[in-house]
């Protein structure tokens, strides 16, 4: 019965949503301002959910709504069938079946209900499909395609979707993974054909598309950059129900952060509570909660730890993630990290090293197929007595780990910045967010980060520059306050995870919205994607 009614209440949640949605719709066509003078927005993101209202999809919305309300029009690029295979749609297990289509256009229809779009179907290029049989996986990586704007390099495009819906770095060259990056290449080139036939029809001002990684949206973009047109990626920020809008590559998290930038002490304050909830578990990202509860070190382990000169804790992170192309710069992958790290170890036996699993390798729809247990098993580490693994889905407090450690090791885990803050040294090993504000150490290659970890081991105490704990927090800040657009103002957390629920809210709220105001300017003003300081909202 419980089970019955849990099912009754998403679902009613849902319709809810579905009615509001087409509510507001019409209230934003009857009271947008007639901008057919201008030049439009179009709007794409097919990547970001297939039968309910995602956080990404909301704010793709919420933003085609806003900007009409500012005067401006908008066009809505949405797939209707329009690929014989997407990523979200792709089955993990059997990569054969189709995608579910009709469930997915029918929440696309109530997205974009009253808008402009322009619909695109699938196409089969009998010519490429043909071209494509019978090649390798090293072949198809590097595919290009002549295309009316230049080479169209489709393999290059493709890859990141793969890596990340198989949950892999590694491709093993096999029928079925050639099979599933023909039909993501067969797509790519449909999206590329429908989107180009667009911008003949259309000349838009500028493109909001999801992400910019997977490969409808990563083809998008490339199409724009060819053509001069401006373009606008978007993702999920640090704050619940917040999102994250830049020129640059939204999965890299590129921030300004000003100089002269200095808190407050409302603002310490603010970060403060922030770190104190955070540092309880209390946090959610993406939607998802990873810790609904935290605990803290139990006596075996410190009984354990107080046997060894010092502890390293070493924060890993998940392979498939989109941030990981931006941080492949001085390993080839985490994995290669994590095979130097293997290395401290067996010569520091004087050092106990914790080695924690990112909670994300094991969430459910969502398991990394090459994950951190696996890596270990295959090194076969029984005899390291100074190795100690905590699994995903252990609940125990990171932030006890960094306060017991003597530095910390990470790839681009945000955990990072917190550390930092606490006073610790952090020894990165990829490219993140926050590696070019001088808060860590960030060596430029295998070897120099094999010597700063050496060194940091080797010394009696480390003194860490007063600056890193002082750009932390003022970093930390900028990215949730200023940086993080807040969309709690009309979106509310629904029960299935990752799933966003509309609030009840007028038209006038979305038109007066800061926060709109703040999206249309960056997008069509060129402004930066931030709030001023005097307006930030708490």
């Amino acid at each position: 019965m419980s089970l019955f009614l849990d099912r009754l209440n998403v679902r009613l949640e849902g319709l809810q949503t579905d009615w509001r949605t087409l509510f507001m719709a019409s209230q934003v066509k009857r009271h947008a301002p007639d901008g057919e003078e201008r030049r439009p927005v179009v709007i794409f993101n097919a990547s970001t959910r297939l039968n309910s209202l995602s956080q990404n999809a909301a704010f793709a919305m919420l933003t085609g709504w806003g900007i009409r309300l500012q005067g401006w029009p908008v066009v809505h690029f949405t797939c209707m069938a329009g690929m014989c295979r997407c990523v979200l749609g792709t089955d993990q297990d059997d990569f054969s079946k189709p995608p579910p289509c009709r469930a997915c256009m029918r929440q696309t229809r109530i997205n974009t209900w009253a808008e402009s779009f322009q619909p695109f179907h699938y196409h089969e290029n009998e010519e490429l499909k043909a071209a494509l049989q019978g090649l390798d996986l090293p072949t198809l990586s590097n595919f290009n395609i002549p295309f009316k704007e230049g080479s169209l390099p489709l393999g290059q495009l493709v890859l990141p979707s793969l890596h990340w819906r198989l949950r892999r770095t590694d491709l093993p060259d096999d029928e079925s993974i050639r099979f599933l990056f023909n039909q993501y290449l067969l797509s790519a080139w449909n999206v590329a054909r429908e989107f180009a036939n667009l911008l003949e029809r259309v000349e838009p001002a500028v493109v909001l598309v999801f992400n910019g990684q997977f490969f409808p949206e990563a083809v998008v973009r490339w199409l724009c950059r060819q053509r001069g047109i401006p373009s606008v990626t978007h993702e999920v920020a640090m704050q619940p129900l917040s999102g994250f809008f830049t020129t640059g590559e939204a999965t890299a998290y590129p921030v300004d952060l000003p100089d002269d930038f200095t808190l407050s002490d409302e603002q310490d304050a603010r970060l403060d509570a922030y770190l104190e909830q955070r540092m309880q578990g209390n946090f959610s990202m993406a939607g998802i909660r990873f810790w609904p509860q935290m605990r803290g070190l139990d006596p075996a382990f410190l009984q354990k730890a107080a046997g060894f000169k010092q502890m390293v804790a070493v924060f890993s992170n998940v392979i498939f993630d989109t941030s990981q192309p931006h941080s492949n710069v001085v390993f080839s992958d985490m994995f290669a990290w994590l095979d130097q790290v293997l290395e401290l170890v067996r010569s520091h036996p004087e050092t106990l090293f914790v080695l924690r699993a990112h909670p994300d390798e094991k969430r459910v729809g969502k398991r990394s197929q090459q994950n951190v247990a696996t890596w270990l098993i295959a090194q076969q580490p029984h005899a390291l007595d100074n190795l100690v693994f905590v699994d995903a889905q252990e609940s125990i407090s990171s932030y006890e780990l960094i306060h017991r450690s003597k530095f910390l090791m990470i790839y681009n885990s945000t955990i990072g910045m917190e550390a930092a803050i606490m006073g610790k040294m952090v020894l990165a090993a990829g490219r993140s967010r926050f590696t070019p504000h001088h808060l860590v150490t960030f060596p430029d290659n295998p070897s120099a980060h094999r010597q700063s970890a050496e060194s940091f081991l080797q010394v009696e105490s480390i003194t860490v520059p007063a600056e890193f704990r002082v750009n932390a927090r003022r970093f930390l800040y900028y990215l949730l306050y200023c940086a993080s657009l807040p969309f709690n103002a009309f979106l509310q957390a629904a029960r299935v995870p990752g799933v966003v629920r509309l609030k009840r809210f007028g038209w006038q709220a979305l038109r007066d919205s800061l926060v709109m105001k703040t999206i249309t300017a960056g997008l069509l003003e060129d402004n930066p994607f931030l709030f001023a300081a005097e307006d930030e909202q708490a």
